[in-house]
């Protein structure tokens, strides 16, 4: 079969790979559609995969073909979505409930062959069947919602709550998307990128800047989510949390990132700082809220792009360029 191969650190190729065989309780997806995502990015630049080569692609959906041998759930033909998070659920963290931090975390498309390619493999346990309603070529925006939905697992929002977001990539949109419909008094974003801005106005922002000293708001924000992974920021959002305030590290910065907190502040303003990792007890929430149109994938999906143009396609993801990318095999 077709995929793309992420060969070594700042190579990628479309090549031919052997065809995916399930095991007892696994299933086989013909992809429809693949995202792109930043942590495909730090796969390319030999971050987080263990080892290389890879088919990277964790965000996909696509129609079941292949059924393993002990597999009563789903049939042929039906139309899923996929959580790419693999736990062993024998360590400590997996027993407490926190499985996004298993000793032994794996992913498809990280650890394992993913979804940028014409099939892959998944645990049938991890496949939401899609309802009639909702086009499989979309479903591929149901992983990173999860992730966004666990990032409001973790933020406990109250209602009332005025909200900065740095960011407004496909990431910080879901985040203003879903700060709309957790009672948020005000959602504000900051980016350099107007286009980007536009989009966010498109979807009911209260107000966009390039700086925050722009919003006019000295006394800071209740929520203040990162969802750019820039350093830069990270640091002035640090600074934007108001007293009794949190703030939310969301997007994935480089290992190398540092930034500077004041410990005194953090004591004597109570502020919270906290991060959000992947998935956890969030996927099928997500997929169900997709079903409801808790995001409109017209706005969403910037670019749908062949695979055999893969590469192009991961150039145009790291310039910045677009919303959410799709690959499609």
């Amino acid at each position: 079969m077709k995929a793309a191969l992420i060969e070594a650190p700042g190579k990628v190729t479309v090549t031919t790979v052997p065809d995916p065989t399930p095991g007892p309780r696994d299933v086989v997806v013909e992809v429809a559609a693949c995202g792109l995502c930043g942590t495909d990015l730090h796969i390319l630049q030999g971050e987080f995969a263990p080892k290389l080569p890879i088919v990277p692609g964790h965000e996909f959906a696509g129609e079941v073909v292949g059924l393993g041998s002990a597999v009563t759930e789903l049939s042929l033909g039906d139309r899923v979505a996929v959580d790419p998070s693999l736990y062993c659920y024998e360590c400590r963290h997996c027993r407490t409930g926190h499985n996004n931090m298993c000793e032994r975390w794996a992913a498809i498309g990280v650890t394992t062959a993913g979804g940028a390619a014409q099939y892959a493999v998944a645990p049938v346990a991890n496949c939401v069947k899609l309802p009639e309603h909702v086009r499989t070529q979309d479903a591929a925006l149901i992983e990173p919602l999860s992730c966004a939905v666990r990032g409001y697992d973790v933020l406990q929002s109250r209602l009332g709550a005025h909200v900065l977001i740095y960011g407004s990539g496909t990431m910080g949109l879901m985040m203003l998307e879903l700060a709309k419909r957790t009672g948020a008094a005000r959602v504000d974003v900051v980016d350099l990128n107007p286009d980007r801005l536009a989009t966010a106005h498109q979807l009911g922002v209260s107000a966009t800047a390039a700086n925050a000293d722009e919003l006019d708001r000295p006394q800071g924000w209740d929520l203040v989510i990162d969802a750019t992974g820039n350093a830069a920021a990270i640091q002035d959002g640090l600074d934007r949390v108001a007293k009794a305030g949190t703030f939310l590290q969301f997007g994935v910065a480089d290992y190398a990132t540092r930034v500077t907190i004041d410990p005194y502040r953090i004591y004597n303003q109570e502020i919270t700082i906290t991060g959000s990792m992947a998935v956890l007890h969030s996927y099928e929430r997500a997929a169900d809220l997709f079903a409801t149109g808790v995001l409109d994938p017209d706005v969403f999906i910037s670019d749908r792009i062949p695979l055999d143009r893969y590469p192009e396609a991961m150039a145009q993801f790291a310039a910045g360029q677009g919303r959410k990318i799709l690959v499609t095999p």
